[in-house]
């Protein structure tokens, strides 16, 4: 059936089936592009009942939602609110429809075009005039939007104003808030707003939890994450698999992978059962202590309860592998990957081409790259990054270079880290004007570069006995407050109080009051008391005694 046809057809279907409207909505709006035809009945004139075009409206945003993620054009939603102000039976669209149409905003990534149809029913200054109170729901669909777009502080004054109009903020409100100041790094905001919640009498439930467990976690706040477990069940809240999985983590981040094992094991017996987060969890503790006898271990053991392996299972116990030298084992492993129907990604091409570079398998990592690209592999900068690594490594300068002079071909940009591995190539081999050639070009590119990049770059220039660079390039990084570190450091200041090229003057008080050694340097910087002290203060967390 032609789609200028199908319209017609359901009606039909739908009168000899006698089926009701908001049937036929569904049946028409569930493919993609048959709501326009409603859009275009509407246009004409048609009204429909304002459940059925609640329904519709619904549909809009589920087709979106699945779809290529494109908003809908407004003029599309205005038929919409003409034909609901024009119907006899509800003259204006009600807080349902706004908030149905906010909230798929909000979920397709049009979070600003949500805030403006929000404020346009708040001030009714739409096309229509329509001023249409928010509720809860609304205040919380377009908050958690606001959230997780990074726009916390707007959503902080719609949650004031939310309390300045007395609608009570609930614990969606609340965890939503708390969540965005936990991504905006605001911690002492997220915890407040924790206390003021349960101040005011609204109880957290178990996603509010986890959202503070997970903050507490990833700042390695252990103890304090034990304890709001604690309160959880004090509270009679039970904690769920996600809540689990979160200390695990956190565990294995601090290092306790134990203590992390035996809360994996007392997991089933609190009534949560284990799902692939809680297994690629672990595996991931275990190889980063580099047990990955253990890590195979789980990796059967999920097999054996009949939880399917994800892609990020397969690529951790790669690199798991490849860190221990196991080589043979990844290829058999990657065999058993395909065999259970699970895809590779960008990171496991990665993961076999560094792996294979580091444990000697350069020829190997060629292949597979050159392979990759006829089957036009959409390979990135981190692919690009560890095959030039590699080629530096064993001396396959010239490979290396025509590497990375195809970028720009190819559609990819260098970053810093490309930029220091083949600097460092080109250092170990003595190439040091191309190296410094690559310094200055980064530079004018806008990268930073970073101490790793200073410290090779002065090595290099030490080794040829060329001062001049070596000054050059400290006064650079003074510019950028960057320092090198202490196993260059001793080496450079050697070479400076030697050097004729760097003739400190004796008068100058900063020399007189510092220490041999590392503030030396800081004469070269006369009137930089500031900087002498600031470098005389790291001396000791540098490894150098005052």
């Amino acid at each position: 059936i032609e789609s200028d046809t199908v319209g017609v057809v359901a009606i039909t279907f739908c009168k000899l089936q006698k089926l009701n409207w908001t049937d036929f909505t569904y049946f028409a709006c569930y493919r993609v592009g048959y709501w326009i035809w409603m859009f275009g009945m509407m246009n004409i004139g048609w009204c429909f009942a304002a459940t059925v075009l609640r329904s519709l409206i619904i549909c809009v945003m589920l087709v979106l939602v699945i779809s290529s993620g494109e908003v809908c054009p407004v003029s599309s939603f205005n038929i919409l609110f003409g034909c609901l102000a024009k119907n006899k039976h509800y003259d204006t669209p009600d807080v349902f429809t706004y908030t149905t149409l906010i909230n798929g905003l909000c979920r397709t990534g049009h979070t600003i075009v949500a805030l403006n149809l929000f404020e346009e029913m708040a001030n009714g200054n739409g096309e229509f005039g329509v001023v249409c109170e928010p509720n809860t729901v609304t205040y919380n669909t377009i908050t958690d939007g606001l959230c997780k777009e990074g726009f916390v502080d707007k959503a902080k004054e719609l949650f004031l104003q939310m309390k300045g109009k007395n609608i009570n903020p609930d614990a969606v409100t609340y965890t939503s808030l708390i969540r965005g100041f936990c991504y905006a790094n605001d911690w002492n905001k997220a915890k407040h707003l924790f206390i003021e919640m349960m101040d005011q009498g609204v109880q957290p439930d178990v996603v509010t939890f986890n959202v503070i467990m997970d903050e507490l976690c990833k700042n390695g706040k252990m103890e304090e994450a034990s304890r709001l477990l604690e309160l959880m069940i004090l509270r009679g809240l039970n904690p769920n698999t996600s809540t689990y999985n979160t200390l695990i983590d956190g565990y294995c981040l601090s290092g306790k992978i134990d203590r992390a094992r035996e809360l994996f094991v007392s997991m089933e017996s609190n009534g949560c059962m284990h799902d692939v987060v809680s297994y690629n969890t672990l595996i991931n503790g275990y190889c980063k202590t580099k047990d990955v006898e253990e890590s195979l271990n789980l990796y059967s053991e999920m097999l054996s309860k009949g939880i399917r392996p994800t892609v990020v299972t397969y690529n951790t116990l790669f690199h798991g592998l490849f860190e221990i030298h196991q080589v043979e084992h990844a290829l058999k492993l990657f065999d058993e990957m395909q065999h259970n129907y699970v895809a590779a990604d960008t990171v496991t091409y990665n993961n076999f081409i560094d792996g294979l570079c580091k444990n000697g398998y350069i020829v190997e990592a060629v292949e597979l790259f050159r392979t990759l690209r006829i089957l036009k592999y959409e390979l990135n900068i981190v692919s690009y990054n560890c095959l030039i690594d590699g080629l530096c490594k064993i001396g396959k300068l010239e490979t290396a270079w025509e590497l990375f002079s195809s970028l720009p071909h190819v559609g990819l940009m260098a970053n810093v880290v490309t930029y220091n591995i083949m600097i460092h190539g080109l250092c170990n081999d003595g190439q040091m004007d191309k190296a410094r050639g690559l310094f200055l070009d980064m530079e004018a590119k806008g990268l930073e570069p970073n101490f790793v990049i200073f410290n090779t770059l002065m090595l290099g220039f030490i080794r040829n006995n060329e001062t001049s660079k070596v000054i050059e390039l400290l006064h650079r990084m003074d510019k950028r407050n960057v320092m090198p570190d202490a196993s260059i450091l001793s080496i450079v200041v050697d070479l400076l109080c030697v050097s004729s090229a760097l003739k400190p003057d004796l008068g100058n008080p900063i020399l007189i009051t510092t220490c041999e050694g590392v503030l030396c340097i800081v004469g070269m910087f006369p009137g930089r008391v500031n900087r002498a002290k600031e470098l005389f203060v790291s001396m000791e967390s540098m490894g150098c005694k005052h």
